[in-house]
């Protein structure tokens, strides 16, 4: 019994000595580590909103198929109220390192049970992750480098970005020379592993996510000289065969035959309409052909211009120009006869400049804006002339395009508008104040599409024109047609993190009728102009 009573204290003996020896190394361990500060930001967005809506066919108020009766075209809700919650929290251990995650609540409908919104509110709302990234400096540079998934905007002045303002997995590199010279690089994967492969066998060989992959690698040189400051930069990408392939809700045509791929589709931008010419109101009826091509390659350049000669003027200069390699043709059939079969490339490739000129003063900003991009020359078989975009943010207007606050599909929303084939010109009086905390900011925008109307035969019927709308791309316009939009948004300061946004907005619809009906006998549409009102109250801190 002692010797075993003694073998028992000796194994206590060692089983003390492990936990003290362990819990000294976690002391130490904590002892060397810094201190980490933590830091919340957020914002709740709370909106009631009244609309025409600019959802797809929301320009169509009736329509009739085939010779049949009217119907409406437009049936979803006139009056919508919903919320939207963010919350992002900073973990900095100093200021060569920390890391960032930015959750997003919502958005939630008030009534809708899908979204958590119905009574008793006990759904699963939706919880997504929008950024979570890590900032660090490499030791003993100044070169700063941050990876992970993050907002990605292209350099941009007038109008916002076209070509790409979006969260996107990726690494981005800076480094500062001096105040005038800067450098960054930019390698970012928008998407990957989305193809589900095939239902036939000969195409099921290719398995999963087979060459469905994204990649893009930027240069930006940030240049200041004097009163003037200007950033180009250049943007190249290889896209892979099935990127696109059973994107979106599964209507994009498919390059193989009998196949049935999953469906799936992006937050910002809808890629299957605005990286190749296929426009979804074309009629093609036997999808994209074969391609041998494994990859297909992408090019984007810009050239951002801002000039302060002096201070109360600002002028504002922007040019880009997008390519994208066609990956195999497709056929378009004029509408109602099958016999005019033209064979189309699904390369993209086109330009747009765009300018703004405002002058500050003590009661507002007044300013005059305009762009110019270049369209479809009416010949499919050479491809788009359309400019492409992987996720734009033109932001001159706030109805159809995507200034001041725009959410919640259904109700009213950001389009991720890109101005490819169009052009426009309009006149803003921006941040007026006349009461202490309330300022007023008032748009007119006329649009004019640079398309070939010769195109119109080729669309799949007679409100083709509105499919872009619901695309994120815009609506195809010709040039024979116009909208001329109004925008008046007014900013109230309740409290110092509070703020009451009132918008008011109306698109008068300018569409030739003559363009877009002659060439149908079965089919016919009733136009309607697009208009909103939205109060939002944005508490953010």
């Amino acid at each position: 019994m002692e010797a075993k009573q003694r073998s028992r204290l000796k194994i206590c003996k060692k089983c003390c000595l492990t936990i003290l020896l362990a819990a000294g190394l976690l002391l130490s361990a904590a002892g060397g580590a810094k201190a980490v500060d933590f830091q919340a930001k957020g914002g709740w967005l709370m909106g009631f909103g009244v609309n025409g809506g600019l959802g797809e066919n929301s320009f169509i108020n009736k329509v009739r198929n085939n010779g049949g009766s009217k119907t409406k075209a437009n049936t979803q809700d006139t009056f919508a109220a919903a919320q939207r919650i963010r919350l992002q929290l900073d973990a900095v251990a100093s200021e060569a390192l920390s890391g960032t995650v930015f959750f997003e609540i919502g958005d939630t409908t008030w009534g809708q049970n899908a979204t958590g919104g119905a009574l008793g509110a006990d759904r699963t709302s939706v919880i997504e992750l929008k950024n979570a990234y890590l900032d660090w400096q490499i030791p003993k540079t100044q070169l700063r480098t941050r990876m992970g998934i993050q907002g990605i905007a292209l350099p941009n002045t007038a109008g916002g970005s076209a070509i790409m303002d979006a969260d996107s997995a990726g690494i981005v590199a800076s480094y500062q020379f001096n105040d005038n010279v800067g450098l960054t690089a930019l390698w970012m994967r928008p998407v990957n592993g989305n193809f589900a492969g095939w239902t036939d066998g000969a195409d099921r060989a290719q398995g999963n996510n087979y060459l469905d992959n994204i990649d893009l690698i930027a240069l930006t040189l940030p240049l200041k000289v004097d009163c003037v400051e200007f950033t180009p930069w250049v943007m190249y990408g290889m896209m892979g065969k099935n990127v696109l392939e059973g994107y979106g809700d599964g209507s994009y045509p498919s390059r193989y035959a009998n196949a049935n791929p999953s469906s799936w589709s992006t937050v910002d931008g809808n890629l299957a309409f605005t990286l190749n010419s296929l426009y979804p109101g074309f009629n093609a009826p036997n999808g994209l052909g074969s391609t041998s091509k494994a990859y297909g390659s992408m090019f984007f350049a810009g050239l951002p211009l801002a000039v302060a000669v002096w201070d109360p003027l600002n002028i504002e200069i922007d040019l880009n120009y997008g390519y994208v390699e066609a990956m195999g043709r497709y056929d378009v059939a004029r509408y109602g006869d099958v016999a005019d079969i033209m064979r189309a490339s699904t390369r993209r490739q086109g330009w747009l400049a765009k300018a703004l000129i405002e002058y500050k003063t003590d009661w507002g900003t007044p300013g005059i804006f305009g762009w110019y991009a270049s369209g479809d020359d009416g010949d499919v078989k050479n491809g788009s002339e359309r400019l492409p975009t992987i996720a734009g943010a033109a932001n001159f207007t706030s109805f159809m395009g995507d200034g001041n606050l725009g959410w919640v599909p259904g109700a009213w929303y950001d389009l991720d508008l890109s101005y490819a084939g169009t052009w426009g010109l309009g006149m803003q009086l921006k941040n007026m104040s006349f009461v202490e905390n309330l300022t007023h900011t008032f748009r007119i925008a006329y649009w004019n599409g640079t398309n070939s109307p010769s195109l119109v035969k080729y669309m799949s019927g007679a409100t083709a024109w509105t499919q872009g709308t619901g695309a994120q791309d815009g609506p195809y316009l010709t040039t024979n047609d116009g909208l001329l939009e109004f925008n008046l948004v007014n900013s109230m300061t309740i409290y110092e993190n509070l703020e009451a946004n009132l918008e008011l907005g109306y698109i008068a619809n300018m569409v030739d009728d003559g363009t877009w009906k002659r060439n149908w006998t079965g089919d016919s549409y009733e136009k309607q102009d697009a208009w909103k009102a939205q109060l939002v109250f944005a508490y953010r801190f």
